[in-house]
């Protein structure tokens, strides 16, 4: 490599007069060029603690070649990719680096931090990208943002296409754009893990339109993070033909944009299910199965995952279960998913227990399937707090068991702060009440009633649970095994049904 100098420049006069003995001032020249990049590649070599974290290559110099020599060097280094078992074709109208040495460090670097032969050959594009001035300052700054360097191979594969990437220009805008929607900031690694092309958007596109609308049917700008934390690949969602259209659908349905709105804020995952293949087809499958249209809102409301389900073959199931179980007929089955959307997914085995202590109480097999009908989340009750209001209802209430047949809501309140605290303040003050009037109803009516000359009738409570009145329970909530009865239990149930 050389450096030209113009003719009586300073530079040329300061060579003559440090002009070697016996040494034309051609070869002067030479010497002087070589000292200069010499001291350029030391000074590089200093600078390589700005990545501490990444070892930084040690060829770092190409040299300028002519047309002839560029020619050469390309086929040399195809020949050593293809000894690798990396198919070059992509790479015919790439720049390339000058020496076999540099590409080397550049496929050894890329399997250093997780990458495979095969994970180059999915996108041989990224051989074209420098060491120095793109993998490591993007890799850099992925570890900071929280990508760890564990997981450092597996996002380059899923995204390699970040390598070509400015981080001031590219990177860091859309790092401060998610900021600003209150993505916290521990959770940028994440969110970009799970979907990574977003690193490789345009602000001013999709990821702003469709942010906008989801405020504009009324999701609360407070809640934008917590949803692209939860689903982030909604900002990849186009309005005009994927947002838009789920919300129109399901608005024709019934359901109110503010409560479409709810929705979204808990479970954003809803907008990834597609209209046509997946939301139409299980609406019209639950309306084949018995569910009248007027309650189909409140079964999404209350089930949004209902409309992402296989849901033909788990209500096919779950409706042969409870003629057969339960003797509960269709029509029946259609009335309890409208109140218990969830029913569609609980296990068998969970459903029968609490059915199974109901019929060892000596309620007909009929009223329990009546019961049900009325009151689905009786299924979802653990049998041990069953048990114990059971035992409060026999032996301190002293009622007779076609109440809880008319009224099997009674179990699914709780026994030490609802019934006990409201039954004694009733019993104190010699009142007869049934289980319905001291129950469904808030602690403000409740004392508003025990201050009253009289008892005024029942009223419906609410038929529209805005986001669902129970989630599908866990283990937490019912344990998918119980084991066999003790003795102290037997003793225990016998004592209950006296």
């Amino acid at each position: 490599m050389r450096i030209a100098f113009r003719k009586n420049s300073s530079i040329q006069y300061l060579l003559k007069k440090l002009l070697i003995p016996n040494v034309s001032i051609s070869k002067t020249m030479d010497l002087f060029t070589n000292a200069f990049f010499n001291v350029k590649v030391r000074n590089f070599a200093s600078d390589s603690s700005k990545f501490p974290e990444y070892e930084m290559p040690t060829v770092t110099w190409g040299v300028v070649q002519g047309r002839k020599e560029k020619l050469v060097s390309r086929v040399i280094i195809c020949d050593y990719l293809k000894n690798l078992g990396i198919v070059p074709d992509e790479l015919e109208h790439l720049e390339l680096p000058s020496t076999v040495e540099i590409m080397k460090e550049r496929v050894e670097f890329l399997q250093k931090i997780g990458l495979t032969i095969d994970d180059i050959n999915q996108y041989p594009l990224m051989l074209g990208c420098s060491v120095r001035k793109n993998i490591i300052p993007v890799l850099g700054y992925l570890e900071k943002i929280g990508i760890r360097r564990s997981s450092m191979g597996e996002f380059v594969k899923n995204y390699p296409q970040v390598l070509h990437a400015s981080v001031v220009v590219e990177l860091v805008p859309v790092v401060k754009f998610l900021r600003g929607l209150d993505v916290d900031r521990q959770d940028i690694g994440y969110v970009l893990q799970k979907y990574p092309e977003l690193l490789g958007f345009k602000l001013e596109g999709t990821m702003s339109t469709s942010v906008a609308y989801l405020v504009s049917i009324g999701v609360s700008p407070r809640d934008i993070g917590p949803m692209v934390t939860q689903y982030p690949y909604l900002l990849g969602m186009r309005v005009g033909t994927v947002i838009k259209p789920i919300v129109d659908y399901l608005v024709s349905l019934g359901i109110p944009k503010k409560i479409l709105a709810r929705m979204f804020e808990k479970r954003a995952y809803v907008l990834g299910y597609d209209l046509e293949e997946t939301i139409k087809p299980n609406v019209d499958c639950l309306l084949s199965f018995g569910i009248r249209r007027e309650a189909l809102a409140s079964v999404i409301a209350q089930y949004p995952q209902i409309l992402g389900l296989p849901l033909k073959a788990k209500l096919s199931s779950q409706q042969y279960f409870f003629n057969l179980k339960l003797k509960i007929d269709p029509d029946g089955f259609a009335r309890v998913i409208e109140k218990m959307p969830q029913m569609v997914s609980l296990n068998q085995s969970v459903i029968m227990k609490p059915i199974e202590f109901l019929r060892g109480r000596t309620i007909p097999a009929e009223d329990v399937a009546n019961m049900v009908v009325k009151c689905p989340q009786l299924v979802a009750q653990r049998v041990e707090l069953m048990k114990n209001s059971y035992y409060f209802f026999k032996s301190e209430m002293k009622r007779s068991l076609q109440e809880l047949v008319e009224f099997p809501e009674y179990f699914t309140y709780s026994l030490e702060s609802r019934i006990k605290p409201r039954y004694q303040s009733l019993s104190s003050k010699g009142v007869k009440f049934s289980l319905a009037w001291f129950l469904n109803c808030s602690d403000q009516r409740f004392e508003e009633r025990l201050q009253a000359d009289y008892i005024e009738t029942e009223s419906a409570g609410p038929s529209f649970y805005v986001g669902g009145k129970l989630e599908l329970p866990g283990s937490e909530i019912v344990s998918e095994e119980e084991d066999d009865e003790s003795d102290d239990e037997i003793l225990y149930r016998r004592t209950v049904s006296l």
